[in-house]
């Protein structure tokens, strides 16, 4: 009975419009108080969950992402994707899902480079004779890219929820394959649909173009390379690595491209703040909600459930992998990150699947759900940007949305492509 009050109460705020957050908070409590348990356990819960070290990471990662998406370098990074991948047929549908393979491993967030690329590349794709409804759909795909890519803050968050005895240089390492998997499948949807509708390429326009906008473009890339790369090297903490990147993307945006401008700052540390309120309130409710689950043995139902079905492991992974798609659609990520961890992850671990490579499942699964109605926050922000009704988007989206699948495809059932960059760090 206390589990359908949990879950009841939870999914009762959610559709009255509560915040998530609260509403996680919300549905503990209340639980807490069924139960005959002292409430300030409940609390406890809450605060215990936001005093974590390792959560520092995450305002700094995001308040570097803000500085860099205001200072200018999403437009250099377009330039030298423009010069790589233009000339293809199609080719301003490749330079968009280079430029978010690119600027993913700079901003680490998925909306942050539909918002910054979108309003770059949509508008000059729709003057160059591409269809609305084609650029919103490769600007959103390809930003899932942030999702994987590191340095990615969701990265932090899921190894938070898996009790923190996850390396998170190992999450940002493995991130990269799959990330660039997916990248390459959806450059090639792209181009299938352009040669369809019979768009245009650009001419090349030389090594002299491409190696100033190499030039250009590289103080921006080095923060994504001193970020991991302290990281990865064991020269920083990963909260360390966090802050050196605001400093480097202070300095690289204010010094040395000189488009940072004071009203910029003041806005990037403003959505930057408010940005980081919302997730640490979401890691400490979230924390008091699955400590409930674990105390109503939620995994272990799951897992017994699952293999009820059947004792294959494809068909449990397939029908995680459904019920993970269908979660990221009708909720916001951070949020499933730090519920579903804990209850699909000893699921996961029970069939051989490494925590490290569960990760990226989640999080590619969850990404898709950003591009995915009702809650596709990716979606309405490219719609938007775009000016094209989110209907007429969903109905053209498919081929996207199946190159996705494979790439999901290929990292669920293909350990070595999460694990072994990752074994290198072993080695």
């Amino acid at each position: 009975m206390g589990l359908m009050l949990l879950l009841g109460c939870f999914a009762l705020f959610v559709v009255i419009g509560v915040p998530v957050a609260f509403a996680l908070g919300a549905a503990a409590l209340a639980t807490f108080a069924y139960e005959g348990l002292p409430l300030l356990i409940g609390v406890k819960r809450i605060v215990s969950g936001i005093s974590v070290f390792s959560l520092l990471a995450i305002p700094f990662f995001i308040f570097a992402g803000e500085l860099m998406l205001f200072g200018g370098i999403a437009s250099r990074l377009v330039r030298l994707a423009s010069a790589l991948v233009g000339s293809i047929r199609g080719g301003l549908g490749q330079v968009n899902v280079f430029s978010s393979m690119l600027f993913g491993g700079i901003s680490g967030s998925a909306v942050a480079d539909t918002s910054a690329l979108g309003s770059l590349l949509i508008p000059v794709m729709k003057q160059k004779g591409y269809d609305g409804d084609y650029a919103v759909n490769v600007t959103v795909t390809s930003s899932i890219a942030g999702v994987l890519i590191p340095p990615s803050h969701n990265m932090l968050l899921y190894a938070v929820a898996a009790g923190g005895g996850i390396s998170v240089s190992k999450l940002f390492i493995a991130g990269i394959l799959p990330g660039v998997i997916m990248c390459v499948c959806l450059a090639v949807a792209a181009y299938i649909v352009a040669v369809r509708r019979n768009y245009p390429s650009e001419p090349f326009p030389g090594f002299a173009v491409l190696g100033a906008a190499a030039v250009a473009a590289a103080p921006g890339l080095f923060t994504a390379v001193i970020i991991v790369g302290g990281v990865l090297s064991g020269v920083f903490s990963v909260t360390e690595s966090g802050a050196i990147g605001v400093i480097y993307a202070g300095v690289i945006t204010t010094l040395v491209y000189r488009s940072l401008s004071w009203s910029d700052f003041l806005t990037a540390v403003t959505r930057a703040v408010r940005t980081t309120a919302m997730v640490m309130v979401l890691v400490g409710c979230a924390t008091s909600f699955a400590y409930l689950l674990a105390i109503y043995r939620v995994p272990e139902l799951l897992t017994t459930f699952l293999t009820g079905i059947s004792d294959n492991p494809i068909v449990i992974l397939l029908v995680l992998n459904l019920m993970l798609l269908v979660l990221g659609m009708i909720m916001d990520m951070a949020a499933l990150i730090l519920i579903c961890t804990p209850i699909f992850l000893p699921v996961a671990t029970s069939l051989g699947m490494d925590p490290v490579q569960f990760g990226m499942v989640l999080l590619m699964n969850l990404g898709l759900g950003l591009c995915t109605p009702p809650v596709g926050a990716c979606l309405f922000v490219g719609c938007a940007i775009g000016g094209v009704k989110i209907e007429q988007v969903v109905r053209t989206i498919w081929p996207f949305y199946f190159a996705i699948l494979v790439a999901l495809m290929l990292t669920t059932f293909i350990p070595a492509i999460s694990l072994t960059l990752p074994a290198l760090l072993d080695g």
